[in-house]
Formats: C-alpha cells, structure tokens, sequence
C-alpha cells in the first residue's frame, strides 16, 4: 500500500490531484458535440471518430458530465450539456415510434432496436441537465421516464427487460443486470433531483433481487438471464470480451453494484439498524470482487472477467473498473470507517495515476492488457469521460446522495 499522500483519501493532496483531474477531462472532452447534434465517440486526441457513429448512451453521459460541469463553473458547460440535449431531442430520437435509437451511423442512418441501457442514459442526462437549469430538460426527463416507465420496467418483479425492437411490439427474451445496473443509478439520480420518491424505491426493488442472486453465488453476480428470470451462467461463452455482456462475473460490476446499493442505504434509511445489512451485502460484493479480479503477481491491475470459481477470463484492465474502485472504497470507507477502505483507495489511485491517466494526451486510456500495456481491441480511443470524471468527484461528496444532486447541494 502506497503511503503518498497525493493517493491518500482524505488529504489535502489527493484532493487537489483530484480536482485538476477533473478540470483535465472537462478539457479534454469539450469536442464532444457531433454537427448533427449528440456526442461522436471521442478518439485518442479528444476529436470524434466517425467511423463509430452517434451514441445515445454516450450522449446521455457527456450531457450529464458537462451538466455537473456547468454547477462547477466550467466555461461553456451549458452550451455542451445543449448540445448533448439537440442530439437527444433531435436525431436520435425515435419520432414514429418513440423512445431513442441506440446510436446514429455518420450516413443518419439508425441503428436497429430500442435498447434499456441507452434508455437509462437518457434518464441520467435529463435529471441533471435539470439540476444545471437547461430548458429542455424538464420535457426530456418527462417523456424519458414515461417511455421507460411504458416499455421497460417491469412493476410485477420489480426489474427492468433489456431489449425491444425498433417498433417496440417485439420483446428479446434476453434479461441483464448491465442495464438494470445503471437503471438503478437513473432512478436514483431522478429520486434526488426531482424528490419523487417512486423511484428511489424500484431502485430498492432491483437491489434485493442482485442481493438474493449474488449471495447464493459466492457473491459473484449473474449478469445474464432468460425471460423467467433464470441465471445463464453460460451466456457469450464464445465472446467472452463483449462490450457490456461478456461472458462470466464481471468484478467490477461487483464493486459498481457495491457503492449503488449502499448509497440506495444510506440513502433510505434514517437509522443504522435499517441500512446495516444492506451495506454488509455491499462490503461482501466488494470483498470478493478485488479477491478474484486484483493481482499483484506480475503488474498489479484488475481483470475484466473471471469464471465462477473466481479465476480470471479476460484478463485486460478496463479503466472502468478502476473508477468504480475509487468510487467504492471511497463510499465504503464514508460508510463504515473500516481503514482498509482508504488502503484500496490509495491502491487504485496510484494504478490510476501511473497507468490510465494519459499525462500527455489528456484523459484516461481505456482499456490495457495484463501487462498494463494500452490496447484498444474491445475500447479503441477514449469514448467518453463519464467514469472517470464521476471517479474524481464522488469520493468527496455525500454518499447517500447522486452525484449531480451532491455536486449542486455542495454549491
């Protein structure tokens, strides 16, 4: 464990690097807006690379980013977050049959399918655009809840499906925690920006049912499920390094499910007695996670992937991974006080700081090998800045409270 005091939660050092960091990726990311409206997918130097088109989702993630930008003061941060919102009440918005498209080729034409995922981000973006005061967010947010809320979020099991066609008459019988997961951080950023409490409580609803599905598998979570709900723990056994459904546990969906259930706590519950179990699932998920995924024999890093007996598959570092790790210890530490939570913060902040922070080029590198190593097979260029850029803010805000919500309260 590092003993600099730059990686050192809670010192006057690592707040400054913190800080600087995220003035650096406001910097970088400010080319984000596509001509057509939304965000291209940022390349190695901040520029968009057209080859992979207009992504609702990582539109949604930069308009909610220069949102929390415009509460920090950062020039020209509602021009961006207005930019996000033209692409998301603009081109890629479905006006024949509703809801978003997951992304728009360079040529305008849509990609096929209405996707939860994407549909989450639009939620995110329009809660905190509203908190930033931009005027179309109150009618985005509207119709993006009134969408998910038709489509899906299932009220019967207290779960969100994954995927419709573009028309929205033909549900995949496919179901995932990927989604569910950042529906889950949506309707808990809604809940706090809005006062609708409705939503902090499906939130409630989706964590139970990861609980029950974690615990009686050695706390390493089913990401992939049939149209019953049932586990297939088999699921892209042949595409093992899939974008957002790879095959196996994903440790770092262990650690991100770990920080969301305890801010849900902290966040429910006037009294300790309430939340207390709740947190102790989170430290399980988080125990386990670093247990199978950190290794310091060789280059120290995370795996992407393991099996269900905890050995890594995919053994690439995602930067993700590591924001969330700083994110969760952090949440951890402010939840219970145990010192190993700052031990793994100061561990992940200098991997951070000596491998994915690009000191020359600006950003984060997004995905390494196991020999820490940059790579770009699975995430080429540095798409968006939404992970790290939360990572160098939630640490030292509210942990019961969203980000934009405690960015804004913190004003």
């Amino acid at each position: 464990m590092t003993t600099n005091p730059k990686y050192e939660l809670g010192s006057e050092a690592n707040r400054i690097f913190m800080a600087s960091e995220s003035y650096e990726l406001l910097d970088f990311g400010t080319g984000f807006p596509a001509p057509q409206g939304g965000s291209g997918w940022l390349d190695d130097q901040g520029g968009i690379d057209q080859s992979q088109g207009i992504h609702t989702w990582i539109t949604g993630r930069m308009t909610h980013v220069y949102s929390i930008g415009a509460l920090l003061g950062y020039p020209g941060s509602d021009a961006l977050v207005d930019a996000g919102l033209t692409g998301l009440t603009g081109i890629l918005h479905d006006d024949r049959n509703g809801g978003w498209y997951p992304s728009i080729q360079v040529d305008g034409k849509p990609e096929t399918g209405k996707i939860c995922y994407t549909h989450a981000f639009v939620i995110l973006a329009a809660s905190s655009a509203l908190l930033a005061g931009r005027p179309a967010a109150a009618a985005l947010l509207k119709e993006a809840l009134d969408t998910f809320d038709q489509y899906f979020w299932d009220e019967r099991i207290g779960l969100a499906v994954d995927t419709w066609n573009t028309e929205f008459t033909e549900l995949d019988p496919y179901r995932g925690l990927n989604a569910n997961m950042h529906t889950t951080e949506a309707f808990l950023a809604v809940a706090d920006a809005t006062g609708d409490n409705r939503y902090r409580q499906r939130a409630g609803r989706i964590i139970d049912h990861v609980i029950e599905w974690a615990s009686s598998n050695n706390w390493r979570i089913p990401e992939h499920f049939n149209d019953q709900w049932q586990p297939d723990l088999e699921y892209n056994a042949d595409k093992k390094d899939d974008q957002f459904k790879p095959y196996g546990a994903t440790p770092g969906h262990g650690i991100e499910w770990a920080r969301l259930i305890t801010q849900w706590a902290l966040s429910s519950f006037a009294n300790r007695e309430g939340s207390q179990p709740y947190i102790d699932a989170a430290e399980q998920l988080f125990k386990q996670a670093v247990a199978d995924a950190w290794t310091t024999q060789g280059p120290a890093g995370l795996a992407y992937t393991t099996d269900w007996a905890g050995k890594p598959v995919v053994t690439d570092r995602m930067h993700w991974t590591l924001a969330e790790g700083l994110n969760t210890a952090a949440t951890l530490f402010a939840a219970t006080g145990k010192a190993e939570y700052k031990d793994w913060y100061a561990s992940f902040a200098q991997y951070v700081d000596e491998h994915l922070i690009d000191h020359d080029g600006g950003s984060w590198f997004h995905q390494l090998d196991e020999n820490n190593q940059v790579i770009g097979t699975v995430w080429p260029g540095k798409s968006d800045l939404y992970h790290a850029f939360q990572s160098t803010l939630i640490p030292f805000n509210d942990p019961a409270v969203s980000i934009c919500t405690a960015v804004k309260n913190a004003r």
